[in-house]
């Protein structure tokens, strides 16, 4: 598949996975989700890769060991996030982490359209929220741009772990550090509830969706994409997470809504296109 389809596929996955783990907040809390989410997928890659785990550098152990405490803070702070405010805010807010990317990486004018028109369809997603119309919680505000921050760590480390080790084998180095990382809040939060067959299984479910599939394929995208263009494709991420937020959380889409789906749609295909002459 070409790159820039593995990300579209990837933003679908993991805002899908999201509104369902939401779902689940209720029986396990945040943090019982989001261990099941990274245990699961943890689990999940190592069985499916069969990764070789020796004979890498030092140095590559010691990227992969980084990028999973990232992996790990950036999943708690943005489920902490989605426990107090909307998932649509949530997310929109979580996106100063890759436009920042795109807008540090930038070199040329045109990529400066893309970003504007990406930064243009994120603000009209929450602008009303921001602006005082909706009562949000300061701590899910501080805890979706935390999360925003590591996901900007989170590229650019996924990036260099990708170059480090073949297939997915930093990934997995990386999910088995998250999942010891998260062991304890998990088990604080999600209590005996961990052991309930149901919940098992939809935890599995949103680790497939929310980590083994987005997971896999953006390391995969971005061995051939460079980390601007990648960050800019990841615009469409508030706009799918309302879409999910619709047909999962029955949340309607406002006609800013639909317009923002627009504005980021026609700047993840302007990088898509032009991504080539830039690489």
């Amino acid at each position: 598949m070409p790159p820039a389809s593995l990300v579209l596929a990837a933003t679908g996955s993991v805002q899908l996975g999201a509104a369902i783990a939401k779902g689940l907040f209720d029986s396990l809390g945040p943090t019982g989700t989001v261990f099941l989410r990274v245990g699961f997928a943890a689990l999940l890659l190592l069985v499916f890769w069969r990764p070789p785990l020796r004979g890498y550098p030092r140095t590559g152990y010691l990227v992969a060991t980084l990028f999973g405490l990232v992996l790990a803070g950036m999943n708690l702070s943005i489920y902490l996030s989605f426990d107090r405010i909307p998932l649509g805010i949530a997310v929109t807010i979580e996106f100063i982490g890759p436009l920042g990317v795109a807008v540090a990486g930038s070199r040329r004018p045109l990529d400066l359209l893309w970003v504007a028109l990406a930064a243009t369809g994120i603000l009209l997603l929450a602008p009303l929220g921001i602006l005082g119309e909706v009562d949000l919680d300061p701590v899910g505000i501080a805890f979706a741009v935390l999360a925003g921050c590591l996901w900007a760590a989170y590229i650019l480390l996924s990036a260099r772990t990708g170059r480090i080790f073949p297939g997915g084998t930093g990934l997995v180095v990386a999910l088995c550090v998250s999942t010891v990382v998260l062991l304890p809040v998990g088990v604080a939060g999600g209590g005996l509830a961990l052991l309930d067959p149901k919940l098992l299984l939809a935890g599995f479910g949103v680790a497939v969706l929310s980590s083994a599939i987005p997971y896999s394929v953006e390391m995969e995208a971005l061995r051939r994409l460079p980390a601007r263009v990648f960050g800019v494709l990841m615009s469409l991420d508030p706009a799918v997470a309302a879409l999910a937020g619709f047909i999962v959380l029955g949340e309607r889409l406002e006609p800013r809504a639909i317009a923002a789906v627009l504005l980021v749609t026609v700047a993840a295909a302007g990088a898509s296109r032009f991504s080539s002459k830039y690489t």
